[in-house]
């Protein structure tokens, strides 16, 4: 898989998932653009790792992707840098857990906004580059909670479900211009969001998992890098787990 002169942006890119993804792309030979939302301190630490991965110029887009003026703007920087985006990862993610009768009204709509809204902004402001050039990958971050569901995330699954109709629709609607657009759904993976199981807890999650451990970040990454290849040309619409067996 050669990436050489193709330029990505991953969204939520500054720890977890969207690093490893970062790091993968660029091994494979892509220019990177980091974006994160306020971890200016974690975002740098990554924009150096893929320093020493390639002398490529990757950098870092600070904007929240929930607001489409901001999203419009530093992408368009982001264009202007590099003359077009190949490669978009919408990754960026929160949680706001909660049995729905004690849920806030600003919990679910923070993670709607940020899950669902922001995968919408970025993927319509980066379709319009990739309409000109006729061709790119966009792959949105779905998750396991997406497909399954989970007590006491609604709003998360709501949100992850929404991803997937989201992936479908816009697979239909860019496929004439060779835009692929797909959707990776994690299950249980080795990030601070699953940091708090531990213990027992974790033992009983893996024995619902068939290949009965967690999965790691690069796991992730390396299904997304090879969906953003000319390998994964043929392929579009789709909702891949990478869960260990866990939803089938």
């Amino acid at each position: 898989m050669s990436f050489e002169n193709k330029i990505a942006l991953v969204t939520g890119a500054s720890r977890g998932i969207g690093r490893s993804i970062a790091l993968e792309l660029a091994k494979a030979g892509a220019t990177v653009c980091v974006n994160f939302q306020k971890n200016s301190e974690k975002a740098e630490g990554v924009l150096q790792e893929l320093k020493h991965i390639s002398s490529k110029p990757h950098c870092l887009s600070q904007f929240n992707t929930s607001s489409l003026e901001e999203t419009e703007k530093e992408i368009a920087k982001c264009i202007a840098e590099h003359g077009k985006i190949d490669i978009l990862v919408n990754n960026a993610g929160i949680t706001k857990d909660g049995l729905l009768l004690r849920m806030k009204e600003s919990d679910w709509d923070e993670v709607i906004a940020t899950n669902l809204k922001g995968i919408f902004n970025c993927s319509k402001v980066v379709a319009k580059s990739m309409l000109k050039h006729r061709q790119g990958r966009i792959i949105n971050i779905t998750s396991y909670s997406g497909e399954a569901g989970n007590p006491g995330q609604s709003n998360y699954s709501a949100s992850k479900a929404g991803v997937i109709g989201f992936t479908k629709s816009l697979a239909k609607e860019l496929g004439s211009r060779s835009i692929t657009v797909n959707a990776v759904s994690p299950g249980f993976i080795q990030t601070d969001m699953t940091s708090q199981i531990e213990g027992e807890y974790q033992k009983e999650v893996c024995k619902n998992i068939p290949l009965g451990f967690f999965g790691s970040c690069e796991d992730v990454a390396h299904l997304v890098t090879f969906l953003s290849s000319d390998d994964a040309r043929y392929i579009t619409g789709q909702v891949i787990g990478v869960n260990g067996g866990l939803y089938m």
